[in-house]
């Protein structure tokens, strides 16, 4: 259960006054180039995409011609072929190369 405002206050006063380190956690920067982003984002949507289907296979008949059964349809219709870009065209500057002015 999530902790109430008061609660939370009351926590970190007793931190404070214990002197407790406070740990802070930050997320490590993302390394990949833009395009490697693009396949992986593309490559979990087909993943997904995979499990919807599967979910729709599975589905009781009674409940095909439901919303959540058309929204399931849907999803596994949509072709994800097209945002397949391998790499981003010639005219456009690569990453790090400076634009014309």
């Amino acid at each position: 259960m999530a902790m109430s405002n008061a609660e939370r206050q009351r926590r970190y006063r007793e931190r404070r006054k214990a002197q407790e380190p406070v740990v802070r956690y930050h997320r490590p920067p993302d390394r990949r180039s833009r395009p490697e982003r693009w396949q992986d984002a593309v490559r979990t949507l087909r993943e997904i995409q995979d499990e919807y289907r599967e979910w729709l296979d599975k589905l009781p008949d009674s409940l095909r011609g439901s919303a959540l059964g058309h929204k399931l349809a849907a999803i596994c219709k949509l072709d994800l072929d097209k945002y397949d870009v391998v790499a981003p065209s010639p005219e456009l500057p690569q990453e790090g190369e400076p634009r014309d002015q």
